[in-house]
């Protein structure tokens, strides 16, 4: 059965007197059972922090941290049960596969015939049962993560800790074994903490996320939620690639919606009553249309096979679209464009808040 993890009002403070750096400021999180959290943000907004705290690497300067029914603050790591996927393989060179997969499992002194049969399941589940007589030097990046996926597998812990364990490897085998984690999950179930600053990671493996900036989780929610309706401006264009477009002015009545005067720009979407308000709305929901009063020039365009991405300068500013390879668009020309209500973020200017 797999563990829940809850942390309470975690702070962690870093120095003395003056030069004290608060990293973590009241970090709340609830993970069910079998849950795939991701912490996600920029390097410094302290997922790493909070990653090692749970771990048992270093204790909060305040709050609770629970794994399952135990509150563990203050207790060593090794009695955490829990395993860690670094970013570094950390694999022993002089061992085998076989022997680094069933190396924690020697020292808690399990029986060598439940050693073997459980180095062969792990093997068999990261498909690398031809591998288990070579020693590390003789694998590729991908081989070695996945056999320190196995050596963490093979302990069955209450949790599992991840921390950027695919930083090292190329864009390919990145997303190989982006895949190969979701799959290990769904098979073992075991509740899993992955620490990333890639947004696609977060995107496409978590089960919820949470959206790290300056020791604060500015948004948690799924995937689904954490794009369809960010909680401010920072959320908004940290997750999606390209980024959501911004487009600041101040909501001005027009007919039986809005038009952000400012910005010059004749939509009518509905927004709350007349204020300094910034419009969001995200590259695939702009539409290059002929017949629209809004109209720019062409300034970029970026073929990326299923996809084009075209930047257009605005009155408003300049805005990506996202549209589809057989468009005919080329740098110069002048375009229309058009949005649907619906796909209309709205924030408060000054605080970025969602509306």
């Amino acid at each position: 059965m797999a563990s829940a993890l809850d942390i309470r009002g975690i702070r962690k403070s870093f120095g003395k007197g003056e030069r004290q750096v608060e990293v973590l400021k009241r970090i709340d999180i609830d993970v069910k059972p079998g849950e795939f959290l991701i912490l996600v943000g920029p390097s410094g907004c302290g997922k790493s922090t909070l990653l090692n705290l749970i771990a048992g690497l270093d204790d909060p300067t305040e709050g609770a941290i629970r794994i399952g029914d135990r509150d563990v603050v203050g207790v060593p790591p090794a009695q955490r049960d829990i395993a860690m996927v670094f970013q570094s393989y950390a694999l022993y060179p002089t061992m085998s596969v076989a022997e680094n997969i069933g190396f924690a499992m020697e020292i808690r002194k399990v029986p060598k015939a439940e050693r073997t049969k459980r180095i062969a399941e792990v093997a068999a589940m990261l498909q690398i049962s031809h591998l288990l007589d070579r020693r590390p030097s003789q694998l590729s990046g991908g081989q070695r993560q996945r056999v320190a996926m196995g050596r963490a597998l093979a302990r069955q812990p209450e949790l599992f800790l991840f921390d950027e364990p695919l930083s090292n490897l190329d864009a390919k085998l990145r997303v190989e074994m982006r895949a190969e984690i979701k799959r290990l999950h769904q098979i073992s179930g075991i509740t899993s903490v992955y620490v990333t600053h890639d947004q696609i990671e977060a995107m496409t493996l978590g089960s919820r996320i949470a959206v790290m900036k300056d020791g604060l989780v500015q948004q948690l929610g799924t995937p689904d939620e954490i794009y369809n309706r960010p909680a401010n401006t920072y959320v908004a264009t940290f997750i999606g690639s390209p980024t959501m477009n911004l487009i600041a002015g101040t909501a001005a009545p027009q007919g039986q919606g809005f038009a952000l005067s400012e910005a010059v720009l004749p939509l009518a979407c509905p927004v709350p009553a007349a204020q300094a308000v910034t419009l969001g709305v995200r590259p695939e929901h702009l539409l290059l249309s002929d017949g629209a009063a809004w109209r720019g020039d062409v300034q970029v365009v970026e073929p990326t096979g299923a996809d084009t991405y075209v930047m257009v300068q605005t009155a408003a500013g300049r805005v990506t679209v996202r549209t589809s390879p057989q468009t005919p668009v080329r740098v110069g020309d002048r375009v229309g464009l058009s949005l649907s209500p619906e796909q209309a973020h709205w924030f408060d200017a000054s605080s970025g808040a969602r509306l």
